[in-house]
């Protein structure tokens, strides 16, 4: 078993900044992609920010330069941090990983957490 637990999440005024972490735990072998996605009210989830095992990474346009990913793969962490928050942030926000668990025979699968709010208030 696979989990992605997430933390800080939470309201703050537009222009704000805010740091958003993620704990991956279990039986994992490997990690390739993590990343963040997030879904707004009647909308869709979508892609915010995807970083690659040696550092690549993948933005929306909506939050190129405003947001950064990193990851450590020793402690098996994604991070996002926020900045400039705009009401247009406002959502849900979902850690994702591939992850390779149980074996090294057995397959990459995709794995998400919980979610963790973030409210930027206007």
């Amino acid at each position: 078993q696979v989990q992605l637990v997430e933390s800080g999440g939470g309201t703050v005024p537009v222009g704000g900044s805010l740091r958003l972490s993620c704990a991956a735990s279990g039986s994992i072998i490997s990690v390739k992609d993590m990343g963040w996605y997030r879904q707004a009210p009647g909308k869709q989830r979508e892609l915010a920010a995807l970083i690659s095992l040696v550092g690549s990474t993948n933005y929306a346009d909506s939050v190129k330069g405003r947001f950064t990913i990193s990851r450590d793969n020793a402690k098996r962490m994604v991070y996002l941090q926020m900045n400039s928050l705009e009401s247009e942030d406002t959502a849900v926000y979902f850690c994702y990983a591939n992850v390779m668990s149980g074996g090294f025979w057995s397959p990459f699968k995709d794995y998400w957490g919980q979610g963790t709010q973030v409210t930027v208030s206007a």
